[in-house]
């Protein structure tokens, strides 16, 4: 079904069970196929490609040659039914792909609100990006990878499978991650270190200067106290009584399974 409001260029294919609400665009040599759904207001350019089970927000801008519900690049994948879900207000550039998820895990790919994926960047089965995201270009996220809220992964990074990247961290460009990133931490290199806060984020995100301060304290007994992970925890648990955003940090390396950059 198309909404009477939706422009749809003629050259532009659409087939299968496909829904396309108000106001939305489609461009030129646009293929759209499989069981989709695009959100009122949503930007479609020339040369996308939709496929499979994609649901798509509303008021994203999708740019030319992504590729949005592909088959992903799991040997185990059989053609079972998974799913890619994008929320509102995402812009999805150049060649950015974003692969369906594997019935081993999720079963989908989830992208949030508000994001920026940049030029050929690489979302790969079954992972999670939050709100507010920077994924930059020639970055890869592997399969199975959970990036939270207000992170940055730049420019030719690369995510190792399963690793997560914490709220309101910063991926350097050009770096490996294979271990987790906690939230706040400045990450950089091959493979990634620790290299303190992401202190510009988190100011422009509204930190004040109080919590900067305990955060600061927070990081300095995690990582330049000599302290073991366990005896850091148990002062920074004491931390987090008075700051929830402690507690979100000590939550994320309690609950790691790759274990945390040090």
């Amino acid at each position: 079904m198309i909404h009477e409001t939706a422009q749809v260029h003629p050259s532009a294919v659409i087939e299968g069970e496909v829904t396309i609400a108000a106001n939305v665009t489609v461009g030129p040599f646009t293929y759209i196929s499989g069981k989709i759904e695009i959100g009122e207001g949503t930007e479609v350019m020339s040369h996308v490609v939709i496929k499979g089970h994609t649901t798509i927000g509303k008021d994203n801008r999708i740019f030319p040659h992504a590729v949005i519900g592909e088959e992903n690049q799991d040997k185990k994948y059989g053609g079972e039914e998974t799913t890619v879900v994008i929320g509102d207000r995402n812009v999805i550039r150049e060649a950015v792909q974003i692969h369906r998820g594997t019935t081993q895990d999720k079963a989908t790919t989830v992208i949030g609100n508000d994001n920026l994926l940049c030029v050929n960047a690489h979302i790969a089965h079954d992972v999670i990006v939050g709100n507010h995201t920077h994924v930059g270009n020639n970055a890869i996220l592997g399969g199975h990878v959970t990036v939270e809220d207000y992170a940055g992964v730049m420019a030719l990074s690369a995510i190792h499978p399963f690793c997560k990247v914490g709220a309101y961290s910063y991926v350097g460009g050009c770096s490996a991650v294979v271990k987790d990133v906690p939230p706040y931490v400045l990450a950089q290199g091959n493979h990634a270190t620790p290299f303190g806060l992401n202190l510009v984020g988190l100011q422009r995100n509204g930190f004040e200067k109080a919590e900067l301060r305990a955060l600061r304290n927070a990081y300095k007994e995690f990582y330049r106290a000599g302290k073991t992970q366990a005896e850091a925890k148990q002062v920074l648990e004491q931390m987090a009584k008075d700051w929830p955003s402690i507690q979100h940090f000590v939550d994320f390396v309690e609950t790691s399974e790759r274990g945390v950059i040090r």
